[in-house]
């Protein structure tokens, strides 16, 4: 079997402006960037066209690995063209930290890919290196504002601004800078997230318009002044100069699949620190361009799902037709107890102990947000028959409606009998869309009702300091935000060690801040960090550039 970047690299890609064509985008939104990406205008939102269906890929609590989200989506934009469909994708960008870490990509795999997958990893067209400088030139803003006086009267020791850098770096968690006498700045504790983790980056993604993007980069708030009073980058008329930054960056990329699916990447915050969904602009272009548009949202439905649909959806007005949860058997025999080393052996066991992860998530999307769903089993090449007819037989005696997907193996070939369930949910099956929590709610009820119906625990534990940072924000007026929990992507719990389906656990809040101009409140659980570290044999000692250019070992 070829690796995926051997797939992709195999691959006859179609001029970008004949995919445009196929999305119906006239050449005058067309921002070529070569032969095969493109930067779509914003004003093709103003077209009179109707939006199509949309149709949400998340998944069961994942392996470190990832269970295929993309992969899935990206094979059922497949399968969906294959029936006849007229559809497009809408993916988030990979950030360069999982793609030289641990995890890899996110441009899909074996035959259900976005190409060209190099360019997307790597780069791509600089949207990320965009939100970066625009997040760092507000970081030197500050310090040269207290370097110039301070007339603003920040308190250096509540500044809360980071600086960041799209790459995992454990060594930059926590600094100190400003050293080497006064003509150097203020020495002061600092620290970077990664790009993904910025603010920015979920101001950029929630954003309708480059109005709306200056707009809430000047909410952003950096710190607070020696009174406690919120300084934000409008009070030091930073935010014109972000925007420029960004005027590009807010466009959205088309690309296309391996069988010329039309496909917008776009945005892509981290979906157990940030929101995890591909940009608000992205996803209302592609509906505008398809009848059908598919899209993910990041690790499983707990995480993920719950941010885009009570968040994101929200925000936006997005209704989903349809939810895919996507499952592996490999993860829900790490679910029924087997260690990550023992995945690739037969054990139907494990593989029943493992289902009442599976079970939660569905009674989640079916009974909490009230919307029509199927099961896809991902099948990986280790899988047998027997699991795989144990995992799809035990699903349908439990009521649970499953389909097996090939896409990795055949792409859209193997997508085509989850195409026609989806098409047959939308077609005949009406949600009654409803969020999770009512934002009139308190943020500790709003924290409470996510981790008891969505989590399935006894309730929260908020740390002294977290329940003084509520109060402070409830007295800012931030009161009526939508809550965004950071915790493991591993677990229900904030505890990567619970797997399965826990019961009988709380949820520890160490943490909660403001995210003003995103527009939600950010609540940090558990160990969650805002700046990964690689493993210790990370992904990019297998990376190389041929003497002719070509780049080789990116999966």
């Amino acid at each position: 079997m070829k690796s995926d970047i051997e797939i992709a690299q195999s691959c006859k890609m179609q001029d970008i402006g004949e995919i445009a064509k196929s999305a119906s985008v006239d050449e005058k939104y067309l921002e070529r960037y070569g032969n095969y990406k493109a930067k779509i205008d914003l004003s093709i939102l103003d077209e009179d066209k109707p939006n199509g269906k949309l149709i949400l890929v998340t998944a069961i609590t994942p392996t470190p690995a990832g269970e295929g989200k993309t992969t899935t989506t990206i094979g059922l934009a497949d399968g969906l063209k294959r029936i006849g469909k007229k559809v497009t994708v809408a993916l988030r960008e990979p950030s360069l930290g999982p793609v030289f870490g641990i995890k890899g990509g996110a441009a899909g795999g074996g035959y259900a890919q976005v190409v060209p997958m190099e360019d997307i990893n790597l780069h791509f067209t600089g949207d990320f290196h965009a939100i970066g400088c625009a997040n760092n030139l507000l970081a030197a803003m500050i310090d040269n504002h207290i370097q110039q006086g301070n007339e603003l009267n920040i308190d250096p020791r509540k500044i809360t601004w980071k600086r960041c850098v799209d790459m995992n770096d454990r060594q930059l968690r926590f600094i100190v800078d400003g050293l080497g006498g006064k003509v150097n700045g203020t020495p002061r504790e600092d620290g970077f997230d990664i790009t993904v983790a910025s603010e920015i980056m979920a101001i950029l993604c929630l954003s309708n318009s480059i109005k709306d993007l200056k707009e809430r980069l000047s909410k952003i708030i950096i710190g607070y002044s020696y009174d406690d009073k919120p300084i934000t980058a409008g009070d030091l008329k930073a935010h014109g100069a972000m925007t420029a930054l960004l005027k590009d960056a807010i466009k959205p990329n088309l690309v296309q699949t391996l069988e010329g699916t039309p496909a917008f990447v776009h945005g892509g915050p981290f979906a157990n620190i940030a929101h995890g969904c591909n940009s608000v602009i992205a996803t209302k272009t592609a509906l505008k361009m398809g009848d059908y548009t598919v899209t993910e949202a990041g690790f499983g439905a707990d995480l993920g799902a719950e941010k885009f649909l009570d968040i994101k959806c929200r925000m936006a007005g997005l209704i989903p037709s349809a939810v895919v949860i996507v499952a592996t058997v490999r993860a829900l025999k790490m679910h029924g107890g087997l260690n990550k080393t023992e995945l690739k052996t037969e054990d139907l066991s494990a593989l029943e102990k493992g289902v009442p992860n599976l079970l939660r998530h569905v009674s989640n999307i079916k009974n909490v947000y009230k919307l029509p769903c199927v099961v896809a089993v991902n099948r990986f090449p280790t899988d047998t028959d027997k699991e795989i007819d144990f995992i799809i037989k035990k699903c349908r005696e439990l009521g649970v409606n499953t389909v097996l997907s090939t896409v990795w193996a055949e792409g859209g070939k193997g997508g085509e009998a989850l195409a026609k369930e989806v098409v047959r949910l939308c077609e005949e099956e009406k949600g009654d869309f409803t969020y999770s929590y009512d934002l009139g709610l308190t943020i500790e009820e709003k924290i409470d009702a996510i981790v008891k119906k969505i989590y399935r625990g006894n309730g929260v534990n908020i740390l002294p300091n977290a329940k003084k940072q509520i109060l402070a924000l409830e007295k800012l007026g931030f009161n009526n935000y939508p809550v965004c929990i950071a915790k493991t992507q591993y677990s229900f719990s904030d505890d990567p060690t619970k797997l399965g389906a826990p019961e009988d656990f709380d949820v520890t809040v160490k943490t909660v801040k403001v995210s003003a101009g995103a527009g939600f409140i950010v609540v940090l659980t558990g160990d969650i960090m805002t700046m990964p570290g690689l493993p210790k044999v990370p992904s990019a000692e297998k990376i190389d550039v041929t003497d002719d250019g070509k780049i080789v070992g990116l999966f």
